[in-house]
């Protein structure tokens, strides 16, 4: 047995580290600590910048705007000439529309001296109604007529009266159209008489846009050149209407990734109360709403920014100083509940809890843990209720 012993110790010890060798080692993972600190929620979204008092100048009337010498980053002053309209120019005529034209001027001529004659026709019709009428009078006087022969001859005189002023009417009627006839021959090209019409700034400022730099002609109401300052900027940030309920005026927002060396301050000035549609990059609708934010940080730090410019906007929804919190990435669903896996004695034990303000990285732990517990920040199906586990 003295020589045996040593090799049945020798076949235990290797039967045992076999028994070792394949029992189910500790699962490798990510630890993290439920920490207190400060903790804020936001809404991020892209916003771009925007010359918040932007004027577009444009023709008061129809003309021929002479060339705009201003360039795009040109300072203007409140009522300096920025252009100059000339009065419209006729379109021109081919021989043969010249010679309408001039056939219709003889018309309308025509037709001017036919109702000259209809007016010297009514006047003498006038006349003699009124002669009429009186001889009718004087008789009714001595009773040699009836009330009925002095009644026709007033309605006569009268309607004489109005023959008369039709006839004037239509005579003018016609110089006119004479006039538009004689108007239609003029020549091609050729500038209509008046003076020339400046347009003037409405405010000091920079020129942002030319839409209208070469000469030609122009219509009423169409646009020739913007002004605005360019140091009065404002962001604007089209958000999803769900997370625009959660932003009220006076909400801190945080731009970063603008350029500079650290993210801008600035606050919510206005939320637009009608949203919009607009669809996603990945062919969504979606509904969005506008949100208008000042910039509070001095003006020296970004004054490269510019109209129209590319930030990243992060709203301020909420903010704790001293906030119980875990990871967003240790917690995932248990039913209608959130739980996690807490570390405990080197097992992973699973933990029910209640969550309130979360945010993209962190929640807040309203209750089911303690400050310093260890956590699995990221499980994921090796984890179980019991399983040995170790830090990675």
């Amino acid at each position: 047995m003295s020589k045996r012993l040593p090799l049945f110790l020798l076949a235990l010890l290797v039967l045992a580290a076999l028994v070792w060798g394949f029992l189910p080692g500790p699962v490798p993972v990510e630890m993290a600590a439920v920490t207190r600190g400060p903790l804020s929620v936001t809404v991020d979204e892209e916003g771009k910048t925007r010359v918040r008092e932007r004027y577009a100048v444009s023709a008061p009337v129809a003309g021929y705007a002479r060339r705009i010498d201003l360039k795009i980053g040109d300072a203007v002053a409140a009522g300096q000439t920025v252009a100059v309209l000339e009065p419209a120019r006729s379109a021109g005529l081919d021989p043969r529309g010249e010679a309408q034209a001039r056939a219709q001027v003889e018309a309308a001529r025509a037709a001017a001296r036919a109702s000259h004659d209809a007016v010297a026709a009514t006047l003498a019709e006038e006349r003699l109604a009124d002669q009429e009428l009186a001889r009718a009078e004087a008789l009714f006087r001595d009773r040699f007529v009836a009330q009925a022969a002095l009644d026709q001859a007033r309605s006569r005189q009268q309607a004489g009266q109005a023959n008369r002023r039709a006839a004037e009417q239509s005579a003018r009627a016609a110089d006119y159209q004479l006039a538009v006839a004689q108007a239609a021959l003029v020549q091609a090209g050729r500038p209509a008489r008046g003076d020339t019409v400046a347009v003037t700034a409405p405010v000091a400022g920079r020129v942002l846009a030319v839409p209208h730099e070469s000469a030609g002609p122009v219509a009423a109401g169409q646009s020739l050149i913007e002004i605005g300052n360019p140091d009065s900027l404002e962001v604007v940030v089209e958000v999803l209407s769900t997370a625009a309920v959660r932003i009220a005026p006076g909400t801190r927002v945080s731009l970063d990734r603008w350029g500079g060396e650290r993210p801008l301050d600035a606050v919510v000035r206005v939320v637009e109360p009608a949203g919009f549609t607009k669809i996603s990059a990945l062919g969504v609708e979606e509904q969005r709403v506008r949100v208008l934010a000042d910039i509070s940080t001095p003006a020296e730090v970004w004054h490269r920014l510019a109209d129209g410019y590319r930030v990243e906007a992060s709203f301020v929804v909420w903010h704790g100083d001293d906030v119980l919190q875990v990871p967003t990435s240790a917690l995932f669903r248990q039913g209608n509940d959130w739980a996690l896996y807490a570390v405990v004695d080197g097992r992973a034990r699973l933990r029910p809890l209640r969550i309130g303000q979360r945010s993209g990285l962190a929640a807040q732990v309203l209750d089911g843990l303690a400050a310093g517990a260890q956590v699995i920040a990221r499980p994921d199906d090796r984890i179980r209720d019991g399983v040995r586990v170790a830090a990675q």
